[in-house]
């Protein structure tokens, strides 16, 4: 059997000072995104909670009234922690409904869109209008276009359009900073 000489080429340089900002501008998103699942997590604990002590409550107001006669009426404060029961369930069913997004499918989908020309700024998913808008910045219009483009094309996303988009004159590089909507399926 033949021996393998396998030579690779060293640069000599080791990482560039880019790739040491790229690399802390990734860890700096991972613990942003860490933050947030993490107030998430803590705010659907909350409401549980919170949603237990209002059924118990319920569940003792009802059986306090079962023995009472057709004279008990209800106070304004009793109308008061009803309508504040509703609020809150309101509340956590909002949680609820935000922690039930297809977020894999969603990032999967820009992921696969992403192009080293683009850099995402915000993603802002709106549950009750199945509506999510990204805002990025793109070294050039072009770059901008591809993107959107490639969003259009994801199975996952529907109804890519720019809404608006500004060229940073100041800037020497002239970037794009845009804002974009997409609907899920």
């Amino acid at each position: 059997m033949r021996r393998l000489r396998l030579r690779f080429p060293d640069s000599g340089g080791g990482a560039q000072p880019a790739g040491y900002v790229v690399m802390m501008l990734g860890a700096v998103a991972l613990a942003g995104v860490l933050y947030e699942f993490n107030m998430a997590v803590n705010e659907v604990a909350y409401w549980d909670t919170r949603i237990a002590s209002i059924e118990r409550r319920a569940q003792r107001s009802t059986v306090g009234k079962v023995g009472t006669g057709p004279q008990q009426t209800s106070s304004p404060s009793s109308y008061a922690s009803s309508r504040d029961m509703k609020q809150e369930v309101k509340k956590a069913n909002a949680v609820m409904s935000e922690l039930d997004l297809p977020w894999q499918a969603l990032f999967d989908s820009v992921e696969y869109a992403a192009n080293p020309d683009v850099a995402l700024l915000s993603f802002q998913p709106d549950a009750a209008g199945r509506i999510m808008r990204i805002g990025a910045e793109a070294k050039n219009i072009a770059a901008m276009l591809d993107f959107v483009g490639a969003l259009e094309r994801e199975p996952a996303l529907k109804d890519a359009h720019l809404l608006k988009y500004e060229i940073k004159r100041d800037d020497p590089h002239r970037p794009v900073i845009f804002l974009l909507t997409a609907s899920w399926t």
